[in-house]
């Protein structure tokens, strides 16, 4: 067993909150990880993302082992020195984006062979070169390599490549081999069927991992669907170990799976969401690239902890958005993942608290109510 150890300091119902420990830091949970694909969360400094409250942020391994290489970083000193964040790193497996990135796929027991989507190089990525290439970034915490099935699909062959990433954990694990510090999380598959979340979480436990995370969801299902696959998978799952669901998500769909027992997440939609004139509140989204926000001199929230969220007006968010300025995107970003920081800690705290249903019921309630109680919609 590596050196990440994970306390639970409070529980609510299946909503628990705690702290993951590892050499590079302390990640608070439930915690969100901000998305930084290419070694950088886009539109942001380093520092500042941490700043917001960010413990971990993502990288992620298909556009590393392409641009500039795994090899390359780890001759300039590892990943968290390439892009001065020195504190915990998430890196996932590649095999997400191969599916949805990459051309002219092909898939065996051996691994997948792809062709770029940037030059149309082609590579081989087995379980080991996954392994491989994330012992080269450095990254703190790693992720086996599996195969994810755009739902729906047939029962079939979302049985076929669960298997084939169970038989590829156990590859990823001996690949992985000793390396004091980092840790390796095994990835939960079987599309929407109940069963098959159970088989695929009882055999990763048996193969033992330092944590657990659920794939294939986030892709196109109800959230109802979403939700009870997490049932399905987190009941069979460790108590003692961390649970990270990939790829979500919204407000939303954040405090209904701290609900059923996730502790981490990652997800693009606070930073894209920035880069494309929508921000995220306490009261719910707003879409500044709609006319009636041209004359608001009203600010995001007057009660943000987020400074750009208080001292901009609407209307001059606004026109950033319209004139397509490059501040706009930072700004927005910025609040954007501050609000979702803040969403976090506020998880955190109505947990220990012991009222974590209340907070989510107030929470959508404000939510409902639109963009504040004086909003002229």
């Amino acid at each position: 067993m590596t050196e990440l150890t994970f306390d639970i300091h409070a529980k609510d119902g299946d909503a628990r909150t705690g702290t993951i420990t590892l050499p590079r830091g302390r990640i608070r949970t439930p915690a969100f990880m901000p998305v930084g694909t290419a070694a950088t969360v886009k539109a942001m400094y380093p520092q500042d993302v941490h700043a917001l409250g960010a413990d971990v942020v993502l990288a992620n391994t298909y556009h590393l082992m392409l641009r500039p290489g795994a090899e390359r970083i780890d001759a300039l000193g590892g990943l968290h020195k390439f892009m001065n964040w020195p504190w915990p790193i998430l890196t996932d497996s590649g095999g997400f984006q191969v599916m949805s990135l990459a051309k002219l796929r092909k898939l065996d027991e051996s691994g997948v062979t792809f062709q770029s989507h940037i030059d149309g190089a082609r590579h081989h990525l087995t379980p080991e070169r996954a392994m491989e290439i994330q012992r080269l970034l450095g990254s703190d915490i790693q992720m086996q390599l599996d195969e994810c099935v755009r739902l729906p699909a047939p029962e079939a062959d979302v049985e076929r490549a669960m298997r084939l990433s169970l038989r590829w954990a156990e590859r990823c694990k001996a690949a992985f081999g000793t390396q004091p510090g980092h840790a390796l999380f095994g990835i939960v598959q079987g599309g929407e069927s109940p069963a098959l979340r159970r088989a695929s979480a009882e055999a990763l436990v048996g193969i033992g991992f330092d944590g657990y995370a659920l794939g294939g969801l986030a892709v196109g299902e109800p959230q109802d669907v979403m939700l009870a696959m997490i049932e399905a998978s987190a009941a069979y799952l460790p108590a003692a170990r961390p649970r990270y669901l990939m790829g979500v998500g919204s407000p939303d769909d954040l405090i209904e799976s701290v609900r059923r027992g996730i502790d981490m997440f990652d997800c693009v939609m606070p930073t894209r969401a920035g880069r494309h004139g929508l921000v995220y509140s306490r009261h719910g989204r707003i879409n500044l690239r709609n006319a009636k926000h041209a004359d608001d001199p009203r600010p995001i929230d007057p009660e943000s902890s987020c400074e750009a969220a208080r001292i901009y007006s609407r209307a001059y968010l606004h026109h950033l958005v319209k004139a397509g300025e490059i501040l706009a995107m930072m700004l927005l970003t910025t609040i954007n993942l501050a609000y979702y920081e803040t969403l976090m800690t506020d998880i955190r705290a109505a947990i220990a608290a012991g009222r974590y249903a209340d907070f989510c019921a107030e929470t959508k309630a404000r939510w409902a109510r639109g963009e504040g109680p004086e909003s002229r919609a």
